[in-house]
């Protein structure tokens, strides 16, 4: 694996009435994508933002739009995140009946397209859509809600997704609470893409914010290189228990 890594930070834990300030701010302080969680209240227990405030908050960065749909049905609406801004756009596997179809028609907009997993799915799911997508997004909380606590038992999920995706240029994403404290080891499970809401937003503004940024980067890329205590051969490894904070 050799994408670099990538630091997405999700606006849903952005202060919201000041939303175009926080983009900018995140923008500044090095993030490398902007994660939008889309949420309808159906699909998940949330209702977030839809396309217009996507539209709304575009002009604030340049970078990469993470759009994120937590919706269903889904078909209908994407055609509206891709005008609205999207760059990227991702779907529920568990959203519809015709992943295939809506994986095509994302890609027919001129879009990368992503395929998430909730932390029950299982990989097999997307087994046979693999070269259909430009992302796949694994869910380490169970969606709907931002501050919850990471799901150590996705790691192995992670792992073999990894081992899935094998060559193909497809990007392994992380999403829920991923934080400085496990960033090292979701990295060496095989993420190289991390969303972070609650771990970024801290702070006032964005020299906290860039703090923060820089403080998961540098945890992922260490998960990326064994590490070796005392001289010894082995890696040091760290307990998936410890990563429930």
């Amino acid at each position: 694996m050799t994408n670099e890594i990538i630091i997405a930070p999700s606006i849903l834990a952005a202060n919201f009435a000041r939303l175009g300030e926080e983009i900018a701010a995140i923008d500044a302080a090095g993030a490398d994508w902007i994660h939008c969680d889309v949420m309808d209240g159906h699909f998940v227990p949330n209702i977030s933002f839809g396309a217009d405030v996507i539209k709304a908050i575009r002009p604030s960065t340049s970078k990469t739009f993470d759009v994120h749909l937590m919706i269903t049905p889904v078909d209908c609406y994407l055609e509206a995140f891709a005008k609205a801004g999207a760059d990227i756009i991702t779907v529920h596997a568990e959203a519809g009946p015709h992943l295939d179809r809506s994986l095509q028609a994302i890609r027919a907009l001129g879009k990368k397209a992503g395929v998430s997993l909730c932390p029950a799915t299982p990989e097999a799911a997307i087994e046979y859509v693999l070269d259909r997508v430009d992302l796949i997004l694994v869910m380490t909380v169970n969606p709907g809600f931002g501050g919850q606590s990471f799901l150590g038992s996705q790691l192995e999920k992670i792992r073999r997704i990894r081992a899935m995706i094998g060559d193909r240029p497809i990007r392994l994403e992380v999403d829920g609470g991923v934080t400085r404290d496990n960033a090292a080891v979701v990295a060496a499970a095989g993420a190289d893409t991390l969303v972070a809401g609650s771990a970024v937003f801290r702070g006032n503004g964005s020299a906290d914010y860039a703090n923060n940024i820089a403080a998961i980067r540098v945890a992922a890329e260490s998960g990326r290189v064994p590490k070796l205590q005392y001289g010894s051969a082995s890696p040091v490894r760290t307990s998936e228990s410890e990563l429930v904070r």
